[in-house]
């Protein structure tokens, strides 16, 4: 009988040992230690150099994405997928800087031959994979999430970038959190604004790459601004047509 029982704890014990955790606590907690947020968190910065000298639990957390297997993946719900692929890419947005800090943008990582989102760095799925291969091919992928709104959670460790959320996002927290990243987005007068004078939207390039994207679920970059409208600095009461497209900040979105 005690045999049985001990057989059986032996075969329980693996499963429950490596069930993913999707409350992502462990970079959760990491977030909130690292991220420096501003203004309210319409702006924040990454402590890189703190989390450089502390990383044991950040790549224990890299760790615990990379041992998730197809299988595994296939079987959770929407919310629970766009949820992992969301902070998988942000956290190895930011291993990809520690690799290489001190930097002043991630446009000086990757190599000579490949820009840093080309390189296949990450394990992830059961493949080696790129940071492009999880936005376009996992997260953007046709017909699968499409979720605009991802534009404004996925931080490529830019100045120019959304500001990274200092929490992991969640299956349940995740439409809240998708729009609070489009709202801090749009509230922030230095990636987007009304410009008086000219009567124009002045807004990140973020909207003109991704204008397709943001055609499908608000009908153009356009309607998705004047619905929002009232979180534009100076925005008038009425509709504007015309928009101008900001330089984009590749500088690094560090604490320093």
């Amino acid at each position: 009988m005690k045999k049985n029982i001990i057989l059986t704890l032996l075969l329980i014990y693996p499963f429950v040992a490596h069930t993913f955790d999707h409350n992502h606590t462990l970079y959760d907690n990491i977030l909130k230690k690292n991220i420096k947020l501003i203004d309210k968190g319409i702006q924040s910065k990454v402590n890189y150099s703190a989390l450089k000298k502390d990383s044991k639990k950040f790549e224990k957390y890299l760790t615990q994405l990379s041992a998730v297997t197809k299988k595994e993946f296939d079987s959770w719900s929407k919310n629970q997928q766009l949820s992992f692929l969301i902070n998988a890419y942000n956290a190895f947005t930011i291993e990809l800087i520690l690799k290489n800090y001190p930097v002043k943008s991630i446009k000086e990582t990757g190599s000579f031959f490949k820009g840093p989102w080309k390189v296949k760095f990450i394990n992830l799925i059961g493949k080696k994979i790129s940071l492009d291969d999880i936005e376009h091919e996992l997260i953007r992928k046709k017909g699968i999430y499409d979720e605009p709104r991802i534009h404004f959670a996925v931080v490529c460790a830019s100045i120019g970038c959304p500001a990274i959320q200092n929490e992991a996002f969640t299956a349940e927290k995740l439409d809240l959190m998708l729009e609070k990243g489009l709202i801090n987005f749009l509230s922030d007068q230095t990636r987007n604004r009304y410009n008086k004078r000219e009567k124009v939207f002045e807004v990140s390039k973020i909207f003109k790459w991704y204008d397709g994207d943001f055609k499908k679920r608000y009908g153009s970059v356009i309607k998705l601004l004047n619905s929002y409208g009232k979180y534009i600095t100076a925005k008038p009461s009425k509709n504007i047509t015309d928009i101008e497209y900001l330089n984009y900040d590749w500088n690094l979105n560090d604490t320093k």
